[in-house]
């Protein structure tokens, strides 16, 4: 069997300007920042390394995707953004949905629903 897979979606834009535009919301404005996932797993400037290691160390591999970027590859899935799906042969599953990461007070308590999320993933058949 193939590893499991989770897809993490931010609710943040890509780009440059983007970038910027949510490092001056995070730091002027953070209770009105929109995407929890990206206050549970980043500072100001970079993701932390304490979630790099958590991520590295998941029996799960796990793909990150900006709302713009998913809404194009994905156009079929209403979920809102932030969110985190289990990539089957099916196609996604929401296992984490917004008000789920909402309601995670810290890193550690999104850390433990990531890995459920990463346990209960299916397996894909190899067929090499």
């Amino acid at each position: 069997m193939k590893q499991a897979a989770l897809l993490f979606v931010y609710n943040a834009d890509s780009g440059l300007f983007n970038l910027l535009a949510d490092i001056g919301h995070k730091i002027f404005s953070p209770d009105t920042y929109a995407c929890e996932l990206c206050m549970l797993t980043h500072g100001y400037f970079s993701e932390n390394k304490a979630w790099r290691h958590f991520i590295d160390a998941l029996d799960c591999d796990c793909r990150f995707m900006h709302r713009d970027e998913f809404a194009t590859a994905h156009p079929e899935i209403a979920t809102p953004p932030p969110a985190v799906f289990q990539v089957g042969e099916a196609g996604l599953t929401c296992c984490l949905d917004a008000e789920a990461i909402a309601s995670c007070r810290d890193r550690e308590t999104l850390q433990l629903r990531v890995r459920a999320c990463c346990e209960r993933a299916p397996r894909q058949r190899n067929t090499e």
